[in-house]
């Protein structure tokens, strides 16, 4: 069995989070890289290891010290639009936690590696202090993500169901983190 270390990204880790984050667009979502929605993946230290209410936490093979996983936390809540309105004030930025690129790499994945990244970012959460809520959003048909994000937190919004023609189809979670 594998080991592997969490840790708060240094700088020598953000390519291989980079190829991470990037190989799950590309395979997961099928979207590639959009500019407007994956500027933070391209340059991750402006948007989580610089701003001090921020995070990025990798997971690290201890065997070939390569970045197996990547989970991000950032005070922004969720924009309106493309979000439904209540849901942009229900999780306002600034009090709102919203974490961000929870991926695993294949072959690493069903270790718990995704599990153990979450409540690291829910403990920097917490010891931030200034944070109400921990929001996030995933697509239905990333890989583990509903059995995951169902354990761990409850539906406040399925567009899916809840949105006229469907929305997005994404679907809004809330993690408790008291």
């Amino acid at each position: 069995m594998r080991d592997y270390i969490i840790r708060a990204a240094t700088a020598e880790d953000l390519d291989g989070a980079r190829v991470v984050m990037l190989d799950a667009v590309y395979r997961d979502f099928g979207t590639g890289y959009v500019p407007g929605w994956h500027t933070d993946i391209i340059d991750p230290a402006s948007f989580y290891v610089v701003p001090p209410r921020h995070t990025l936490l990798v997971a690290v093979d201890e065997r070939d010290g390569t970045v197996a996983a990547t989970a991000a936390l950032d005070a922004r809540g969720p924009a309106h639009p493309p979000n439904p309105r209540w849901l942009a004030e229900r999780f306002p930025s600034g009090e709102t936690a919203q974490l961000r690129r929870v991926y695993v790499r294949p072959e690493h994945r069903r270790r718990g590696l995704a599990r153990r990244l979450v409540e690291g970012l829910l403990d920097f959460a917490r010891a931030d202090g200034g944070y109400r809520s921990v929001y996030l959003h995933t697509y239905p048909h990333s890989p583990g993500a509903m059995d995951l994000w169902r354990t761990l937190g409850k539906v406040v919004c399925d567009e899916r169901e809840e949105v006229p023609g469907g929305g997005s189809g994404v679907v809004h979670f809330e993690i408790p983190f008291a």
